[in-house]
């Protein structure tokens, strides 16, 4: 048993330093260039400030950089478990190419995304091949003990250096080998942590100091004060429903009773039309109660979870909708029911403006935080603009320090992916659940 165990974390180790590796290639060959384009465009528009043709340069150049940033800070999420928070001051909506740009500039988060530009292009490069060197190395000394230094030494005053072993013969090959093998213990070992520390890295640049902590209270002060005006609106909109419709029903079904109690013996036949119509107003009085509800708390949230209130979601569709859940439990109710209607929101979206034949939503919980993702291969070209569902969708998570990242080209597809920070925890279990008599 003992040895099944050791084989098998061997060959997990083994998995983890081959991807590793090959995850720091990916980033040191491909990234660069990404990198160097981002930094020179930023340059260029920053120097058209003076001539003016900065202003309209400046913001899309800049918000090319957070989106790019922004995929690198998933990646490091993905890749190396390491979450970079950052905290952008939001620009007023409606703001002109002056505005705009300024906001932008005087953000200390965008001089920490152009430091970390230069940082990318230099150290971060190098940190991110480190791992497949340390890992692919190794092959190179053991080729040499096989024979592959005769192509290297021609005569007995050539020397073929492997590291800061010197070959100059089969013997010498050997001990390359032996470096080697230790290269590649090493490697097995931390390559991992190396691919690790090249995220850490990103992170001390990219992530806000003790400095930033004013700007988050900042911009957590604002979420708190949208969700406080959103809570009135909703109740405005609350007591407006229940005024124009199950109040309205319920007064017209009182007043059908006392014509009723008029006619019950005088009339029969009226008063038995009259019951038929009391009859009816209550049903829709209390199906219009029921929607009302299900607007502010659906049941299947409250009852069955994030999970089953999301598939729900999808069944009432007009389109396909594939939907992937995993939660080991449930959130705080106040977390479950944002995350609930900021769903049902991209959702509508989606349905309404992105022609999409096909929808994939993806819920799961991991690091502490719980990911919500909403794919459709619509036309593509949504944004979280001043005015847009969206954006109401990017203050609701706020609220709870959640964030938003959107994700649509031109053509589609479009993944809406959203994240709040949060606890999984199972309810306690009710009596009636103890019993079995509610069935659960």
């Amino acid at each position: 048993m003992n040895t099944d165990v050791q084989r098998d974390d061997f060959r997990a180790r083994t998995r983890q330093a081959v991807l590793a590796a090959v995850q720091g290639l990916v980033l040191a060959l491909v990234m660069p260039p990404v990198t160097v384009l981002c930094l020179a465009f930023t340059v260029m528009s920053l120097e058209l400030l003076p001539l003016g043709l900065g202003l309209f340069l400046v913001p899309p150049v800049l918000g090319a950089v957070r989106r790019y940033a922004r995929a690198r800070r998933e990646l490091a999420a993905e890749w190396g478990g390491v979450v970079i928070p950052v905290v952008y001051r939001p620009v007023p909506p409606g703001a002109g190419p002056w505005t705009h740009t300024v906001t932008l500039l005087r953000d200390p988060q965008t001089w920490r995304d152009l430091l970390w530009l230069l940082t990318d292009m230099t150290a971060g490069t190098v940190t991110a091949l480190l791992p497949a060197v340390l890992l692919f190395f190794p092959v190179q000394g053991f080729l040499v003990a096989a024979g592959l230094w005769r192509a290297y030494v021609h005569g007995p005053g050539d020397t073929y250096w492997y590291a800061f072993v010197p070959v100059t013969g089969q013997a010498t090959a050997l001990l390359a080998a032996v470096l080697a093998a230790v290269l590649l213990v090493v490697a097995h070992r931390f390559t991992p942590s190396l691919l690790t520390a090249h995220f850490r890295l990103t992170r001390a640049v990219l992530g806000g100091g003790r400095g930033d902590l004013t700007e988050r209270v900042r911009v957590l002060t604002e979420t708190r004060r949208d969700a406080v005006d959103t809570s009135a609106a909703e109740l405005r909109r609350i007591e407006r429903d229940l005024h124009d419709g199950a109040q309205a029903r319920l007064v017209a079904m009182g007043m059908d009773l006392g014509t009723i109690e008029m006619l019950v013996e005088r009339d029969p036949a009226a008063a038995k039309e009259l019951i038929a119509r009391a009859r009816r107003n209550s049903a829709e009085a209390l199906e219009e109660l029921r929607d009302l509800v299900r607007g502010i708390h659906p049941p299947v949230l409250a009852e069955r979870g994030l999970g089953d209130a999301v598939r729900a979601l999808a069944l009432r569709l007009p389109l396909p909708a594939e939907v992937s859940v995993e939660l080991s439990g449930r959130a705080e109710a106040p977390v479950e029911s944002a995350a609930y209607f900021a769903v049902n929101e991209v959702l509508t979206n989606a349905v309404k403006h992105s022609g999409a034949d096909r929808v994939w939503i993806d819920v799961h919980h991991t690091d502490g935080r719980l990911r919500l993702t909403v794919t459709d291969n619509g036309r593509g070209g949504a944004a979280a603009r001043a005015g847009s569902g969206l954006a109401g969708v990017e203050r609701r998570l706020g609220t709870f320090d959640g964030v938003l990242a959107v994700s649509s080209p031109a053509g589609g597809p479009t993944m809406v992916t959203m994240e709040i920070p949060c606890v999984l925890s199972w309810p306690k279990t009710s009596s009636c659940c103890a019993t079995g008599w509610c069935g659960c």
